[in-house]
């Protein structure tokens, strides 16, 4: 399942060179798997409450083109890979039909004391997968 969301460029977002500094599209990006999650059922939350979580374990950005204040961006986002513990989701930054950041981001589903845990059934949905 691919799914997007869109937001605007803040002003305190962006550097002394006047385009978002490279550490705000780390924000970009969680916000967007944030949308992900709820875009395919999963109850975040839900998954806190019952002592689990998803830890990302790896991120891999390839920076292509600088965004600037008030500029619209659609990020993209899909599972590539899954697996009974982790798995990984592809996003991209675009403005209209720029690619800004291409980003592969590797996730591992853990247990309360933070220890990779096989993803119990109720929190296993169709939408993680490819």
């Amino acid at each position: 399942m691919k799914t997007e969301c869109t937001l605007r460029v803040r002003t305190y977002e962006c550097d002394g060179y006047g385009h978002v500094n490279n550490a705000n599209y780390l924000n970009y990006l969680e916000f967007a798997r944030y949308e992900f999650l709820r875009d395919i059922g999963f109850d975040y939350l839900k998954a806190v409450e019952k002592g689990y979580g998803m830890y990302i374990a790896r991120i891999e950005i390839d920076y292509k083109m600088p965004a600037f204040t008030d500029d619209n961006l659609v990020i993209k986002s899909n599972p590539i890979k899954k697996g009974a513990v982790s798995g990984t989701i592809a996003q991209q930054i675009w403005r209209n039909d720029d690619l800004l950041i291409e980003a592969k981001v590797t996730w591992a589903f853990v247990d309360s004391k933070g220890a990779p845990a096989k993803i119990p059934p109720e929190f296993d949905l169709p939408g993680l997968k490819p």
